[in-house]
């Protein structure tokens, strides 16, 4: 097709030039760049933009508005609307050109997709405005110039300019501005002004209808504005009056009825909010509302409109709700300053939890808003109980992981099935999310020790001081608030975690893999039928909403801390994601054995055998062994080698060690790989001093071994290696929170902030300080003050050791 002005890159021409749609640019590249270079034709089409792209199914029949902002990827037609103060500068005149470049930017990126993308924009107003003060500015510049002979500006007062006049003015200069920078995408655009009376009568509703398929048809991108010209008044009384009906007054209301005359499958409304509060912004209770139903608007009180334009968030929310009854779905976000990627537009279809998103199916239970507060609520009140009880909760929990043994498997084993029917668990993971009897026993003794040592855990003071005569100083134990765990493929992850936060008095929030649904669905059942006999079932909630972990990440106000059990791939994106909430955990666990030349034979081939091969999938494996240079081509190095191979286990050559031999095993690829399976890399080392550097460059400071019999060797590693976990001669795999009696664990710290190696109950305990005076104030204490400072270490209470 052929458009005028649109200057594409590709093909062109004076006053004219070609616009290629991106199947056309496609076939291009595969014509004119070498068939050899593949991945050279894909970025020739997507190096343009650092917004990522989303492959994505794009048919969808219309008629029903999505349910869940995961299903916002699947939107084939969308309407932008863009807010005045979306689009204006904060002095009202003139455009924000970053902003509104940006806009463009992902706006042609989802049409570049195969999306038929709209925009009902703002900013003539402005626009014009911006052009007609220069213009005024000018001409009587001049005026006073040949009245007065001097050219001053001083005293020069502009009038009061009518918006119907801006808007003639900025018109045109706006859509030139939305022209040339969608050119730059290779996008052609097409300017489109309506009024009401283009929706009232019939013909004229159809010429639009028809003008607006056929751009969408040619992958022009039509930029829809009121003719705020000649916009006549909006007609009484016919404001939201059914589906056909709604009074084109502002962008809002024209935004809506264009998304419900089109069929589309999504309108963004973009304004200088956040989205829609259940009080107004700024209000010191306001909370942003993350899903909003029909229905709901009467627990909702509307500020005033923003600070341009002529619809308010009440214009915006009838709209949108008008909207949705007509089969669009719905996001209010804000346009001005995006959260997350800082592409909003994006980001929304990407189902990112952004703005507020209308929908008509609103679920049974809570959101997670909701489940985080309740969560802190029982926190609370599980913090006040005494130590007996809430160790009475833990002994009941752990009672009935054996009482309702039948019915945890019969759950685990519909898991299991699900997950190989579908392929989508390795062996490692299968076996992680396999329940048995004597895990669950297991679970049991492990929870009875929790609920032991839980009984001196929560108001435990641990220094007292006094400060001055009749003024005390204690610091406490308290819990550190509301704990978001994530777990991926381990239902025996719920009961431990459960009973740490219950023992430590934190509110608790667990969001498991969906491979283990049915095991962490009953699972949690019974951990809140124990929290019950104490009234505190609320602490502990799971998180069954279709959030993403990303999202999660995200609520600052309700989680104060995040312990991820899972994969490094877990860990690592848990820890990019999070905004403002202190992560514990490890991204990866690259432990080691290190083998010195005082080992005793029969030790090492036992503990690298346990080391390695007892649970390979598990993060306190063995990845790497360090061997002593002087123990190449020595009977115990052949022993460590034959009885790798007996247990299967794939070896990969360090390259020092690969120097060594004629034929050596793969070269290892890198030394910090964490493998997960029966695989592990070898390397030569010249020295203890060398293995500790070796550990330090490339581990991950998680579980560090040396095996030897010589004790100062054995010192020397223990006191210079800054890992979590340092043994000598035992097994890496004895880093577990129950193996160190800590009943169970959250998660293994590598962190050197608070917690650090496995974590139990301390790990979940912060500290607050008590001070306890009489009448005492801090100008007594002055130079020529009536009192000093004392500072003597009081006697701490006795510790309960039953």
């Amino acid at each position: 097709m052929l458009c005028r002005a649109a200057l594409s890159p590709l093909v062109r021409s004076p006053g004219w030039c070609f616009v290629l749609s991106p199947h056309t640019i496609a076939a291009i590249s595969r014509l004119y760049l070498p068939r050899h270079n593949q991945r050279l034709r894909n970025e020739s089409i997507r190096c343009w933009s650092n917004i990522p792209f989303i492959t994505m199914p794009l048919s969808r029949a219309h008629g029903k508005s999505f349910a869940h902002r995961s299903e916002l990827k699947h939107a084939k037609r969308i309407v932008v609307k863009l807010g005045s103060a979306v689009v204006t500068r904060g002095d009202e005149c003139g455009l924000a050109l970053g902003r509104l470049a940006s806009i463009v930017e992902q706006v042609s990126v989802l049409q570049n997709q195969g999306r038929e993308m709209m925009i009902v924009t703002s900013g003539a107003v402005a626009f014009g405005k911006q052009r007609l003060r220069h213009e005024i500015l000018l001409s009587q510049s001049v005026r006073q110039a040949l009245h007065s002979g001097q050219s001053q500006l001083k005293d020069m007062a502009i009038p009061v300019l009518e918006a119907r006049a801006c808007a003639a003015a900025g018109q045109s200069g706006l859509m030139a501005l939305y022209e040339a920078m969608f050119t730059q995408y290779s996008i052609c655009a097409a300017q489109i002004l309506v009024t009401n009376l283009d929706f009232h009568d019939e013909q004229k509703r159809r010429n639009l209808n028809g003008t607006l398929h056929e751009l969408l048809r040619m992958n022009i991108v039509p930029i829809i504005n009121t003719n705020d010209a000649v916009v006549p008044p909006p007609e009484p009384n016919s404001d939201l009056q059914g589906v056909n009906v709604i009074s084109v007054k502002d962008n809002d209301s024209l935004a809506a009825r264009l998304a419900v005359e089109m069929k589309t499958d999504l309108l963004i409304v973009l304004s200088d909010v956040e989205g829609l509060f259940d009080s107004p912004p700024g209000s010191d209770d306001a909370k942003l509302i993350d899903i909003f139903y029909p229905g709901d608007q009467q627990s909702v009180t509307f500020g005033t409109k923003s600070r341009v334009g002529m619809g308010g968030m009440e214009a915006k929310v009838k709209a949108a709700l008008w909207a949705l009854q007509g089969g669009t779905s719905v996001v209010i976000a804000n346009g001005t300053h995006p959260k997350i990627s800082g592409h909003v537009i994006t980001d929304i279809v990407e189902g990112k939890k952004v703005g507020t998103f209308f929908s008509e199916v609103k679920p049974a239970g809570p959101t997670v808003e909701q489940q985080g507060e309740m969560a802190r609520a029982g926190g609370r009140t599980l913090a006040a109980l005494q130590p007996e009880q809430r160790a009475e909760i833990i002994y009941r929990l752990a009672d009935l992981l054996t009482d309702q043994r039948e019915e945890i498997l019969l759950a685990n084993k519909k898991d299991l099935e699900e997950a190989e029917n579908k392929g989508r668990l390795a062996l490692p993971l299968l076996k992680r999310l396999s329940l048995s009897t004597s895990k669950l026993n297991s679970l049991a003794i492990g929870l009875r020790q929790i609920a032991v040592s839980s009984q001196d855990s929560v108001g435990r003071v641990i220094r007292r001081t006094r400060i001055a005569k009749d003024l005390d100083l204690e610091q406490v134990t308290v819990p550190i608030g509301v704990l978001l765990v994530i777990f991926e493929s381990r239902p025996d992850c719920l009961p431990q975690v459960s009973a740490l936060a219950i023992a430590s008095g934190n509110g608790l929030l667990l969001k498991g893999g969906k491979e283990a649904a049915h095991s962490n669905q009953i699972l949690h059942h019974l951990t809140q039928e124990a929290l019950s006999i104490h009234g505190v079932k609320d602490a502990v909630q799971l998180v069954n909403t279709r959030e993403e972990v990303e999202d999660l990440c995200r609520l600052d106000k309700l989680i104060d801390l995040i312990i991820p059990r899972g994969s490094s791939h877990l860990v690592r994106n848990i820890q990019k994601a999070a905004k403002g909430i202190p992560v514990m955990g490890h991204s990866e666990g690259i432990c080691h054995v290190y083998v010195d030349t005082d080992a005793s034979v029969e030790k090492v081939t036992r503990i690298i055998r346990d080391s390695k091969c007892e649970y390979p999938a598990a993060c306190n494996a063995l990845e790497t062994v360090l061997i002593h240079r002087d123990l190449l081509r020595t009977p115990l190095f052949d022993q460590i080698i034959d009885m790798l191979r007996v247990e299967q286990v794939k070896i990969h050559a360090g390259p020092k060690f690969a120097s060594y031999l004629t034929f050596s095993p793969s070269e290892v690829k890198s030394l910090r790989t964490e493998y997960g399976d029966l695989e592990c890399c070898i390397e030569v080392v010249d020295s203890v001093q060398e293995a500790v550097e070796h550990i330090h460059k490339y581990g991950s400071s998680h579980t560090d071994v040396i095996i030897t019999e010589n004790e100062k060797t054995a010192e020397f590693f223990l006191q210079h290696v800054d890992s979590a976990c340092v043994f000598w001669n035992a097994s890496t795999r004895f880093s577990d929170g129950y193996r160190f009696g800590l009943g169970a664990e959250v998660g293994i710290s590598t962190s050197r902030i608070h917690a650090r190696g496995p974590v139990g109950i301390e790990g979940l305990l912060t500290t607050k300080w008590l001070l306890r005076g009489d009448n005492h104030v801090v100008s007594d204490f002055s130079e020529h003050g009536s009192m000093k400072y004392l500072h003597e270490s009081l006697p701490l209470p006795q510790r309960n050791t039953n």
